[in-house]
């Protein structure tokens, strides 16, 4: 599936939809829909967790309060097939006592991720550690887990600890998050920590050395959040084609999360895949009067990133989220049809073959018509619409992910071999 420019994009998917429109009632596309949506296997790639999943405050099988938007029975709702369960840490100041409270905190949801698993719902879920695992736990019909990492501050300055968290499952690997680490510039300096613009021009020396190791282990090396030329570098130190895992089109909206055209041209000639992200502030502008409305609620309960949530009251978050409610029913969030803006845009600039598409529930993300695993079948319905096919949506929601992490698996396996010899 190919169009001009990103007007052409919405004409021509507006001129699809509306052929499919004449061919077939509204009954009909519906229900060929949830017929591609049942046969594709769909792979979410990034859903963050707290530190207490897995407890009875987030019990995977018991739909929890608002802000818990992905358990099993809503992926069974919504057909979601496999996720990427993320060990994520808040960035901190550089040095020994950040990286070991870093670290402490990543083995507490690697070890939570494994307690679900294995042995809380080892019936209904599959740790999948390979592409192929991935077809298999989806076939034996339970919901496939795969872990990510998001922030490599967690590593310090270990590079064994990359070792380590292979061998707990961890199959791609981001190197920053909000804020600058020892192994890069990220997309947004961190106000709280002093950040300056820049702290290393792009990947550090360690950081090129994490890239390389990742190589040699079979993880994918993980540009989102990265700064532009972070990001850059990173692909060009690869080896194995890498991926974004949560990102936007900045030639959709001009945001410093998403990826710019030099960056998802590179990451094409990579063989790499984009992950278009259904976070609201990423994929349009947000309304002056709602972020005003946001940031003030913010700055009531002392709040400057999402990692904050964590350390407030069950009566601060019972604030936050009846606040929160009152603005979102004002200002809407932006919807399934913004997503999929992204998703044609980036499909159009670098082809079906290098792009997918995430959420980032539990972690801000989650947009008007997919604000939890059970409404996932929407973003197919939509595909549908636009006039994607079977075969293209197939690429999107999974195929092209896998391709690339098995991609990633030969090269890994080549690599071993060849250092034996």
């Amino acid at each position: 599936m190919r169009f001009g420019s990103l007007p052409l994009v919405l004409a021509a998917s507006s001129l699809l939809a509306a052929g499919v429109a004449n061919a077939e009632t509204d009954a009909e596309l519906i229900a060929r829909a949830r017929g591609i949506h049942d046969r594709v296997i769909t792979v979410d790639t990034h859903v963050d967790i707290p530190a207490n999943y897995g407890s009875e405050k987030y019990d995977p099988m018991k739909p929890g309060p608002r802000g818990q938007q992905v358990h099993i029975p809503t992926q069974v709702e919504g057909g979601l097939d496999a996720t990427f369960l993320i060990v994520f840490v808040g960035q901190g100041p550089l040095g020994v006592v950040g990286y070991s409270k870093a670290l402490s905190d990543a083995m507490i949801k690697f070890s939570a991720i494994h307690k679900v698993v294995e042995q809380m719902y080892p019936d209904k879920l599959g740790l999948a550690y390979s592409a192929s695992d991935v077809r298999r736990i989806s076939a034996e019909g339970k919901k496939v887990v795969l872990i990510g990492m998001e922030n490599g501050y967690s590593m310090g300055e270990e590079l064994g600890l990359l070792d380590v968290f292979y061998d707990y499952g961890a199959r791609y690997f981001g190197h920053t998050h909000i804020g600058h680490n020892q192994l890069g510039d990220s997309s947004i300096a961190d106000r709280r920590l002093n950040d300056p613009p820049a702290l290393h021009g792009g990947l550090s020396d360690l950081g090129k050395l994490a890239v390389a190791r990742c190589n040699e282990l079979g993880i994918m090396n993980d540009i989102s959040h990265a700064g532009k030329q972070t990001a850059l570098e990173i692909i060009a130190a690869s080896k194995a084609p890498v991926i974004a895992s949560h990102s936007g089109a900045k030639g959709v909206f001009d945001h410093p999360r998403n990826l710019s055209d030099d960056e998802l041209l590179a990451l094409k000639a990579k063989n790499g895949v984009a992950q278009m992200v259904a976070f609201d502030t990423y994929l349009r502008a947000v309304p002056k009067p709602k972020q005003d409305a946001i940031d003030a609620l913010w700055a009531e309960l002392g709040v400057t990133d999402f990692a904050d949530f964590g350390k407030l009251t069950p009566e601060q978050l019972a604030t936050y989220r009846a606040k929160s409610d009152a603005i979102e029913l004002k200002y809407p969030k932006a919807g399934v049809k913004d997503l999929i803006d992204h998703v044609d845009y980036t499909v159009n600039l670098i082809g079906i073959d290098h792009v997918g598409i995430a959420s980032d529930f539990n972690g801000g993300g989650g947009i008007t018509g997919w604000n939890s695993a059970a409404e996932t079948f929407n973003v197919t319905l939509e595909l549908v619409k636009r006039g994607y096919s079977e075969e293209d949506i197939a690429k999107i929601w999974g195929g092209n992910l896998l391709r690339v992490l098995q991609d990633v698996e030969d090269y890994a396996a080549k690599a071993k071999k060849k250092k034996k010899r």
